[in-house]
């Protein structure tokens, strides 16, 4: 697991996110089994008599808390928001690195925000931050891109490790056994999170019934799910994320290249495959014992797809 905050190192990190089973069904009170993903992102801050600026490694570049944009803006939130906790105005030079696809539904925006705000704190307060600080201050980066999220990306962020999340309770860590190996996939699809979560809610208004049985089955399955990890059955989990996809399939997020890479997967020795994050595309998870893992990527490779690994410890 990445550790949430290091005192003596000038460089600071934030895990990634992945949700395990749970998607969608957590935004009407269902419980989501997520975890921090060891792969994520860092930030270094220079310090230098000028302006904040952010550089994020093969994405942007000479962003301030002047920058017309939704990075301008959440950069400028954080600033503020440690001003409000007694802080002095960042400066200098922030170097940042993603180390997860963009938009993808694990968690990099959240990652960068939280690594980013633990680097700029070490300077305004003079210290780490909390991991409540880090939730606190990921919530102000991630409220400029989602509006009002529920608060699983950054909390993951800021934790790491597998918990179960509810929408306005927060997190409750899940013991693990032993780390585990999540393979990723990426659809090359993009649909804002924004947007499945409005059809679902669409969906709803027109059948009531369907939707909430779905959500209350999804509900049971993280709960089920959560007692697999705990166990170290990754078959039971992998199964277990087979009816999480069905049921997203009925709630219309899922889309033919995502079923198809499940199928890849499944087909490849996987123990289970499904889509993680929003949906609409983004990117696909599987658990596959060891002796399978490399032939599910190079299958999915076969599929023109860009894939990953990372841990959950």
């Amino acid at each position: 697991m990445v550790t949430p905050d290091s005192q003596g190192s000038n460089t600071q990190h934030a895990c990634g996110k992945v949700i395990l089973l749970g998607e969608h069904s957590v935004v009407y009170g269902q419980p989501a089994l997520a975890a921090g993903l060891a792969r994520g992102a860092e930030a270094t801050l220079t310090p230098v008599d000028r302006e904040l600026v952010l550089d994020v490694d093969g994405l942007v570049s000479a962003i301030t808390v002047n920058t017309d944009n939704d990075l301008g803006r959440a950069l400028a939130s954080v600033s503020n928001a440690l001003e409000s906790m007694g802080g002095r105005t960042p400066r200098g030079h922030l170097q940042a690195k993603l180390h997860l696809p963009a938009g993808g539904g694990v968690g990099s925006s959240a990652a960068l925000g939280v690594a980013c705000a633990r680097a700029l704190a070490l300077q305004s307060l003079g210290r780490a931050l909390t991991l409540d600080e880090s939730i606190e201050l990921g919530t102000a980066w991630e409220r400029v891109f989602h509006g009002n999220p529920s608060g699983l990306d950054h909390t993951a962020a800021a934790y790491g490790g597998v918990g179960i999340f509810v929408r306005g309770r927060g997190w409750t860590r899940v013991a693990m056994k032993r780390p585990l190996r999540v393979l990723f996939a990426d659809t090359g699809e993009r649909t804002p999170t924004k947007e499945t979560v409005g059809n679902v809610a669409k969906l709803r208004e027109r059948k009531p019934e369907m939707v909430d049985n779905s959500c209350e089955a999804i509900g049971v399955l993280v709960r089920n799910a959560a007692l697999a990890v705990q166990d170290a059955d990754w078959r039971a989990l992998g199964q277990l994320m087979d009816l999480n996809q069905n049921l997203l399939s009925g709630l219309m997020v899922s889309t033919e290249r995502t079923e198809l890479l499940c199928r890849v997967a499944r087909a490849r020795g996987a123990f289970g495959a499904k889509l993680t994050g929003g949906g609409g595309g983004g990117c696909v998870i599987a658990i596959a014992p060891d002796d399978a893992q490399s032939a599910v990527l190079d299958a999915w490779r076969g599929e023109g797809a860009r894939v990953f690994d990372a841990m959950i410890e």
